[in-house]
């Protein structure tokens, strides 16, 4: 019961996201292009590629993105691809490793090693053009979602070298050289913005910026170090199309997240979605410490548990059912998961989930 529309600015998802009214509550998942899928991994074994090296080609971007979109009926696709592409494109020496993801050469430790950074421009990252371009109407007005990862998250690969489930390194740098980490902040956020121009202008219909690791923050670090940055991104993209802003473990965090200026807030699985409704619907309040803005609403994302993916269809109905629900005091709900989809999912409890959504939202 997908919806489609044959303009996807007028898509039940972009409407959703805008807290317009809407038939049925739409639905994605985070990561639905990508490891779960049995296509996926055929795919990806007979092009022989790595991770980064699929990501520059258009034609296999295109068809992973369209993968889910077949087999789930999902109300947007979301655009293949990896949050240190744009990174890569910028001269920084990253390789994703299968099994513990980007891992870079040559960390970020010093300002000399800022200058081995550069500009990503529009014109390096023109497989991305190609790519949307050669999915938009692939898509038959189903929207597409553009991605890029957040200034804290990419630095923080950058400084660590890798994943890091502490970030010390990330949080020493940033407290014992704090003009060193605004001016890579700053760098990563115009990579990002470029990353997300880029796919705006091909056609993307929405974006999700990616805070994957803003959780391990405490409120007043991220207003410090991670907030103006985030903010200037979505600043700088404009509200063109809708933008999404997600982080893991990030509660504490959601009305700050708020401030930095999506249109929609993705919550995690902690946090019921009534809950997060309230936190993120507060009046805004300037980023120099000024008096507050004027309030603005927000949508909600969210938000699953993706381990409930492995339990009994019984439980996963009740949740599913509990998750709309609370999204109803939203003015706005785009059902997602709390996270990613894990690669041992089954991809159909996935479609049936979907099924489910439609089914039982219907307005």
């Amino acid at each position: 019961m997908t919806s489609i529309a044959a303009d996807p600015a007028d898509s039940v998802f972009v409407r959703a996201c805008l807290g317009e009214p809407v038939e049925h509550t739409p639905v994605w998942f985070m990561r639905q292009a990508g490891r779960s899928l049995p296509e996926y991994r055929e795919l990806r074994a007979e092009a022989g590629l790595s991770m980064l090296e699929a990501c520059r080609r258009p034609d296999l971007v295109t068809e992973i993105t369209l993968q889910p979109v077949r087999r789930h009926g999902v109300d947007a696709a979301v655009f293949y691809s990896d949050i240190v592409v744009p990174v890569a494109a910028a001269g920084v020496g990253v390789e994703i490793v299968a099994g513990t993801g980007p891992v870079v050469a040559d960390p970020i430790r010093s300002t000399a090693d800022l200058a081995r950074i550069g500009r990503a421009e529009p014109a390096d990252l023109s497989f991305v053009e190609e790519a949307v371009r050669m999915l938009i109407p692939r898509l038959e007005g189903t929207p597409l979602i553009g991605f890029a990862g957040a200034p804290f998250t990419l630095a923080s690969y950058l400084i660590e070298g890798g994943p890091s489930k502490t970030h010390a390194k990330t949080k020493a740098l940033m407290h014992g050289d704090p003009h060193l980490w605004h001016g890579l902040a700053e760098r990563l956020a115009q990579i990002t913005s470029t990353f997300l121009r880029v796919q705006i202008d091909a056609g993307a219909s929405a974006v999700q910026l990616f805070d994957s690791w803003a959780g391990a923050l405490s409120e007043a670090d991220y207003r410090r170090f991670v907030l103006p940055h985030s903010a200037a991104v979505l600043q700088d993209i404009g509200p063109v199309v809708p933008r999404i802003h997600f982080g893991v473990g990030t509660a504490h965090l959601l009305t700050a997240m708020a401030e930095a200026g999506a249109d929609v807030v993705g919550v995690d699985w902690r946090t019921p979605l009534d809950q997060a409704a309230a936190l993120v619907n507060v009046a805004d309040l300037r980023l120099d410490g000024g008096e507050p803005g004027p309030a603005r609403t927000r949508a909600v994302q969210g938000n699953l548990d993706p381990a409930l993916l492995g339990a009994p269809w019984e439980v996963v109905d009740h949740e599913v059912r509990r998750v709309l629900a609370e999204g109803e005091a939203a003015t706005g709900h785009v059902f997602n998961l709390g996270h990613g989809v894990p690669p041992e999912a089954d991809p159909g409890v996935l479609t049936r989930i979907v099924e489910l959504v439609h089914k039982i939202s219907v307005r």
